[in-house]
């Protein structure tokens, strides 16, 4: 017998791969299931991993793979697996050493907002790391999102996208100038953009001023 904590989060998880196949962030499964802070939902993922509900795939960035649900929640109808796809399969199949090539976009801050820069440059990509979708990547500058485990120098690797859920990291466009790479959320006719550093403070703006790029995919690191 699962927890009903267990049992939220694995259809949580499994919703959204139906839905996305990208599995949530562990800040979207806190949210989801009110809890404190992450290291509870570390608990209850090594929980679902140990009796084998769920398993982690390597080489990939919020890689979860649902392998079975229990008798219960499969007998229960749930409206998402009757107007959702089911979740593509090609991701598991895909070779640790395939790549794909996307653009790259310069540089992005991690920080306070700055200008976007385009170029004409691209990079390889594991393709592992990347679901189904237009994706592109862009150079993290700043440590505003160090808590969130993107570091000055990573490459986020990001979906193309114009809306997001809150709670998703996001590359909001503001005032058609400047971006930024921040949680998302919104309050009445307000955007906010979290950072995930302790020192740094939200930045609130009108929900008109911002415009969304695309959703965090994964990230590349570089080691020296």
């Amino acid at each position: 017998m699962l927890t009903r904590k267990q049992q939220e989060l694995l259809t949580f998880i499994d919703d959204r791969l139906r839905s996305d196949g990208v599995s949530p962030s562990f800040e979207e499964m806190k949210e989801a299931l009110q809890l404190r802070s992450k290291s509870g939902v570390h608990r209850l993922i090594n929980a679902l991993e140990e009796r084998r509900f769920i398993r982690r795939l390597p080489n990939r960035a919020r890689a979860l793979e649902v392998l079975q649900l229990p008798e219960a929640l499969r007998a229960k109808p749930a409206l998402k697996l009757v107007t959702t796809p089911p979740r593509p399969p090609v991701q598991a199949m895909i070779a640790a050493n395939d790549t794909v090539v996307v653009p790259l976009h310069g540089r992005i801050a991690a920080g306070l907002p700055m200008e976007a820069l385009e170029s004409d440059r691209s990079m390889s990509v594991p393709a592992a790391l990347l679901g189904p979708g237009d994706h592109y990547a862009l150079e993290v500058s700043g440590d505003s999102m160090i808590e969130a485990g993107i570091f000055d120098g990573d490459y986020a690797l990001i979906k193309r996208c114009e809306d997001a859920r809150d709670g998703d990291i996001v590359v909001a466009l503001i005032d058609n100038d400047e971006a930024t790479l921040k949680y998302l959320h919104r309050e009445k006719n307000v955007v906010r953009l979290d950072p995930a550093n302790a020192a740094y403070q939200p930045q609130r703006y009108a929900a008109n001023r911002v415009r969304v790029q695309g959703k965090l995919a994964g990230l590349l690191r570089r080691y020296h």
